[in-house]
């Protein structure tokens, strides 16, 4: 286990044919299968460890980490484009072995430096022209025939920047959904958003097609909402805890989660007693260290630094226990984040 967290903490060194460099959610990735379970891995160039064909190294030994290691092939559908000239890949990516991803709004109110969540890059993939601002709900649907004809894609999670309007986003995620499940009915789809002002919208969602959803709040402590995240803070606890349990009505038990980032500065205590809470309503809490990149407010401003590995093995492998105790698991969610896993290391200690 050790040295899967050391390797989400500080990356590694190698040619990753799939990979992203900014974006919604952990970014300036590369994409691994490492003992058979998706690995989202920081690409960085000052790691001590070096990727070397279906090895992991240690910078300057000839002895290999131990793990099973294999990298994800780039994809065929990302050699397409549409009618209109836009290339798949602008549209939607592959994560994992078998998740496309898609961010269906590229924008947000609350990337102002003075609301913007530190950790989030979600706009600067848009202004380096590496995607679309909105997503066209058909050419979401084209792109995802294509993932599952061409390269086996198995689930799809749809999340989308903060809008202006009361649903916060959702309704046009709800559009994507129902294009998407009209090409590939049999395609599970994840929707990732804000809790909308009028939660009827949940019902919405699932029925447009979605399976299960994200509502991430990143942290249960106020003070750390307001530091790291301060447009999202407005959203209180409440709030997100009613569209939690709305939520698990419209969805069910486990096919709900919500993103826990380990070091923001909450007490890890606290970090576990509030996942603990969350298990309990039938969410799954999604720990995820926090990895600092490029691009973000935390970085180019705060010049923050990646949680301690210790740190992050024990929260995660108390939240495992966790999970493992209520009979959740990421696996059994239908797809989304937890399902495919790769950015957490939680799947790794039966989480």
């Amino acid at each position: 286990m050790s040295a899967r967290v050391d390797l989400a903490l500080l990356g590694v060194r190698g040619s990753l044919p799939v990979r992203r460099s900014a974006g919604a959610g952990p970014s300036d990735d590369g994409h691994l299968v490492i003992n058979g379970i998706n690995a989202a891995i920081p690409r960085n160039p000052l790691s001590p460890y070096v990727l070397e064909g279906d090895q992991i190294l240690l910078d300057g030994s000839s002895e290999d980490l131990g793990l099973d290691v294999s990298a994800i092939d780039r994809p065929a559908f990302y050699d397409l484009r549409t009618d209109s000239g836009t290339e798949y890949e602008k549209i939607a990516k592959l994560h994992g072995r078998d998740v496309l991803a898609s961010t269906v709004m590229q924008t947000c109110i609350r990337y102002d430096p003075a609301q913007r969540c530190r950790f989030c890059t979600i706009e600067e993939s848009l202004r380096a022209g590496a995607t679309v601002a909105v997503k066209k709900p058909a050419e979401l649907a084209e792109v995802a025939e294509a993932a599952v004809r061409l390269d086996g894609v198995k689930q799809m999670v749809m999340t989308t920047g903060t809008s202006a309007a009361g649903d916060r986003g959702a309704k046009h995620l709800a559009r994507c959904v129902r294009a998407v499940k009209a090409v590939v009915p049999q395609l599970p789809i994840q929707v990732q958003c804000e809790p909308p002002g009028d939660l009827a919208t949940l019902t919405e969602l699932r029925e447009a097609g979605a399976e299960s959803i994200g509502i991430h709040i990143e942290s249960l402590d106020d003070a750390v909402r307001a530091q790291w995240m301060p447009g999202k803070a407005t959203v209180s606890i409440g709030e997100y805890r009613a569209a939690w349990a709305e939520a698990v009505r419209v969805f069910g038990r486990n096919q709900v989660s919500t993103y826990l980032l380990i070091g923001l500065g909450e007490d890890p205590d606290e970090l576990v007693d509030g996942a603990r809470e969350l298990i309990e309503m039938g969410v799954y809490p999604f720990v995820v260290p926090f990895r600092p990149h490029p691009g973000s407010l935390a970085v180019d401003v705060d010049f923050a630094q990646a949680p301690r590995a210790d740190v992050v093995e024990a929260v995660t492998r108390r939240v495992a226990k966790e999970l493992t105790a209520a009979g959740m698991a990421g696996s059994d969610q239908k797809a989304g984040c937890a399902a495919c896993g790769a950015c957490s290391v939680l799947q790794n200690v039966g989480g």
